[in-house]
């Protein structure tokens, strides 16, 4: 399938569960427990359910939290594959506080070469593809419905009616940090402080799933620092929409950027540092 109908169809389907979620989020849940505790809702299954069938037609694999248990062995051979997060913050969204999202990432050879980021709550719909750059549209639900029901000009639209990231360039705002609103922790609290020192206007934002990827996208935060575990789902469709905007996402260990489909699906610890800012002074 040819790219501009892969961005297409990644949009269609993140549009799609963003729908089934907040139908769910209207409507009212009981939240169950996975093998790890970690909590599982009707709005996750519904949003894996709508994403693997609308994306099904590309013909290409898809690897997600539901289907970690695909031995290596399977996936080492994939020239490609989808890495989906079809409810990235749970427990936001169990909180009712609107920062949760729908992640879908297509990787080729390690990299994410494009990236939807969907935040229904929040109205906001984010792309990132290598070819195109970074985008967020800001629309209510009604009109992305109507946009992606569209045919071949869905991509055309979308670029005409987003704003290209990064918006918010640095140095006309406060030094600014974002950091996870579950999952703060003493290693974060130390580099907090170390930035300290060189920006004595720094402001701390704290907020969940991967929308903290987007705002250093954006510009409007500097840097994301993650000192603690998470999956290849959590982080794909964000860091190729960082990634597009122009901002890095490198392993805290090495620097290196991180890899995906790798027989460990835990990411290492990382940083997602703005455009225009550079690795060595973090």
């Amino acid at each position: 399938m040819e790219a501009h109908k892969l961005v297409a169809l990644a949009l269609r389907a993140a549009v799609a569960a963003g729908e089934d979620i907040m139908d769910v989020y209207a409507a009212g849940f009981t939240v169950d427990r996975k093998a790890d505790q970690s909590p599982l809702t009707e709005a996750d299954r519904r949003a894996h359910a709508r994403i693997t069938e609308m994306l099904g037609p590309a013909g290409i694999p898809v690897l997600s939290e539901e289907g970690r248990g695909i031995p290596y062995d399977e996936r080492h051979a994939w020239p490609g594959l989808w890495i989906v997060d079809p409810l990235d913050g749970t427990k936001e969204f169990i909180k009712r506080n609107g920062e949760f999202t729908v992640n879908i990432a297509l990787v080729q050879e390690g990299r994410p070469v494009l990236g939807v980021v969907y935040a229904p709550a929040a109205n906001a719909l984010y792309l990132g593809e290598t070819s195109l750059g970074g985008f967020k549209l800001a629309a209510e639900r009604s009109i992305l419905r109507a946009m992606v029901s569209e045919g071949e000009r869905l991509l055309e639209r979308f670029v005409r009616l987003a704003v290209k990231l990064p918006f918010a360039p640095s140095g006309i705002r406060p030094f600014t940090v974002v950091a996870s609103r579950s999952h703060m922790n003493q290693e974060t609290e130390s580099f907090i402080e170390d930035l300290r020192r060189d920006h004595a206007d720094l402001e701390l934002a704290s907020i969940g799933s991967s929308l903290k990827l987007c705002l250093v996208a954006e510009g409007t935060a500097d840097v994301y620092p993650r000192f603690a575990p998470t999956m290849e789902w959590d982080t794909a469709a964000g860091q190729a929409v960082a990634e597009a905007s122009g901002a890095r996402v490198v392993s805290a260990p090495n620097g290196a950027s991180l890899a995906y489909n790798k027989p460990d699906l835990h990411n290492p610890w990382f940083i997602v540092v703005g455009s225009g800012l550079e690795i060595q002074d973090f």
